[in-house]
């Protein structure tokens, strides 16, 4: 068996080796076993039921959200010749006929459906007369109704137990802490299951976190780094914000496309096909865009807003560099960001009990944009996993900045809070703080109150960082007078009678984005071997890989991932033997696209050498 196993992910796959748990997951869903497995983005997950549905007999019925990752995965498994289908909404009758008849033939090795199909009475009797392999319950988390994706039809899953025990069910996401898992299993009637967990470390992904100062033009010094070919994701907090963000980028000659729920499902599809297709997209969005997102060459993600929780937050930033190749996440955090959060929860209809649980999530999003320690063995511990040595890739390993004793300026922040009537915002109080006579602070004559100048000694950007800081460990929170300003709440008495002290970062200068545009990445891999200026190879093949995927209109990575190019680049294969020892080239690949990439390699070595 284990021979069997090793032979389809080299002839299949193109892959010589398992990563993680992968092997182990896999000889346990082949034996009949259920399990839940916990594995990062990009970690491989797919994989863990698609090999054990090629291995059993009958069919693998893969449970998914979203009809584009139906697609994307169906359009890749196709290209590795692999028998695919799948059931949707978006399919016409006579499309959908047809993938019932592969499967009454017993034609399909995986068939990809809703959840609201899957549990349609109709469906569910028809299964019962297709033998099946396993059922695979893929982005499991959307089960939690306390979860950042939360999805009510994911809660009627549990009816898989009784109408199939003997076939083996598998429950995968990459985002899960302690909680969610407990309610995966729970509501999914996985009591039984082996629970896989591998780390949820993502090395390849540096983590920067910087306070919001105009975050437009935080974003551009960032992408001053990032070549226009590469694709990334601008994640952004309403829909409003998503057109303005995106205007921008257009105005600065960046290819940009927006998505929200706001638009309709043809813009949708349409803008979300342009990202999957094409090279240098930046897609601005709400957290509506992302899930089941399957493109493995997204080489950066930025928050300019704050997430309202690590999962979320974990999630969005794992649609970076799932080849695994560096990535970048940037995050942009502000004192607005964290009032409008507590916001939202303490004004939704949600029950205390939710509210209590998302008031900590938001905590623990809050205490990581403050954080002073490593941000990777943050995230880690967060999801349960305890963290080593700083990671070195992030940007409090990589810029370290001290700690200062914040203890008297927080005392005259929230005395300045009390003297203003606790009704004013902090560009108000910090005007009182520093002695500037503007006219909202001598209209309210708060230059003759006893905290006025009493801060001089401190910037306005510190300023920001105390009562940002503030608002975090609790001390104040908003108001609910026509200001929309900050108040004192019944923590900050002991803070005020100097029985705490208050420790803050001091924040680094902003050095994280060279105004000198840098090759990228792969640019740099290709550098390496041919020299300075040598790099045309690797822009042949993609072109090459481009010109191929329009002819399919399929995606460029369900020909070849750009890793798998970038060793071909390295390595300047000569024949079908050498094409077949690159990680990521199969036996279906090869038979289509080697003798084609062969001679892209053969003509540039010819070029080279004249």
């Amino acid at each position: 068996m284990r021979q069997r196993i090793y032979d389809l992910l080299r002839s299949v796959y193109g892959y010589s080796q398992f990563l993680g748990h992968q092997e182990e997951i896999i000889e346990h869903v082949i034996g009949g076993g259920d399990a839940l497995v916990l594995m990062p983005t990009g970690g491989g997950k797919s994989l863990c039921y698609q090999l054990p549905s090629l291995v059993r007999s009958g069919v693998g019925v893969v449970v998914t959200p979203l009809i584009s990752l139906m697609r994307d995965q169906v359009e890749a498994l196709l290209q590795l010749n692999v028998r695919a289908g799948s059931l949707s909404s978006a399919q016409t009758p006579e499309e959908a006929h047809q993938v019932f008849q592969r499967l009454s033939a017993g034609a399909l090795d995986l068939l990809y459906v809703s959840p609201e199909r899957l549990l349609r009475p109709d469906f569910l009797d028809y299964l019962h007369q297709v033998p099946l392999a396993l059922f695979a319950i893929d982005e499991a988390h959307c089960v939690s109704q306390w979860g950042h994706d939360f999805r009510p039809d994911y809660l009627g899953l549990s009816v898989l137990e009784n109408h199939f025990p003997m076939v083996p069910r598998i429950a995968l996401t990459a985002t899960a802490d302690v909680t969610t898992r407990a309610e995966i299993l729970t509501r999914l009637g996985l009591g039984r299951a082996r629970i896989f967990i591998s780390s949820f470390d993502r090395p390849n992904i540096r983590y920067t976190v910087i306070a919001k100062n105009n975050p437009h033009l935080q974003l551009r010094h960032f992408l001053t780094r990032k070549s226009p070919k590469e694709s990334g994701i601008v994640y952004r907090i309403s829909r409003n914000k998503v057109a303005l963000t995106c205007d921008y980028l257009l105005q600065q000659g960046r290819k940009a496309l927006t998505y929200h729920a706001g638009m309709n499902s043809k813009q949708r599809q349409e803008n979300q096909d342009r990202f999957l297709n094409e090279e240098g997209i930046i897609m601005v969005a709400t957290i509506a865009f992302g899930l089941g997102i399957d493109k493995p060459d997204v080489r950066f993600v930025v928050h300019l807003d704050m997430p309202k929780s690590l999962e979320a937050y974990y999630q969005e930033t794992g649609r970076a560099g799932r080849d695994r190749e560096k990535a970048e996440a940037l995050l942009t955090y502000g004192l607005e960001d964290m009032v409008m959060l507590r916001k939202f929860i303490t004004e939704s209809n949600a029950d205390e009990t939710q509210k209590r649980v998302e008031s900590a999530k938001l905590e623990s999003m809050l205490n990581y944009c403050e954080a002073f320690s490593c941000r990777r063995n943050i995230l880690l511990r967060y999801f349960g996993e305890t963290g080593g040595a700083d990671c070195g890739n992030c940007d409090i390993c990589l810029n370290p900045a001290p700690v200062w004793d914040a203890t008297l300026a927080s005392r005259k922040a929230l005395s300045c809070v009390h003297r203003t009537e606790q009704i004013f915002g902090v560009r108000h109080l910090v005007n009182v703080l520093r002695g500037i006579e503007s006219e909202q602070v001598l209209k309210h004559r708060h230059h003759l109150v006893s905290t006025f100048g009493i801060g001089k000694d401190l910037s306005e950007r510190q300023w920001h960082a105390v009562f940002r800081h503030l608002v975090v460990a609790g001390y104040l929170c908003k108001n609910d007078h026509e200001f929309a300003g900050l108040k004192l709440t019944h923590a900050c008495g002991p803070l005020l009678r100097d029985e705490q002290k208050v420790f803050i970062r001091q924040e680094p200068e902003e050095k994280f984005f060279s105004s000198v545009k840098k090759k990228n990445n792969y640019k740099r891999a290709v550098e390496e071997v041919f020299g300075e200026g040598k790099e045309d190879l690797w822009d042949l093949l993609r072109a090459k890989r481009s010109e191929l995927s329009l002819a399919q209109k399929v995606p460029p990575y369900v020909i070849f991932h750009d890793a798998t190019l970038r060793i071909m680049a390295e390595k300047q294969p000569r024949t079908l033997e050498q094409m077949m020892a690159i990680s990521g080239v199969g036996k279906a690949k090869l038979e289509k696209y080697g003798p084609v990439f062969l001679r892209v390699v053969e003509d540039f070595i010819k070029h080279h050498r004249k």
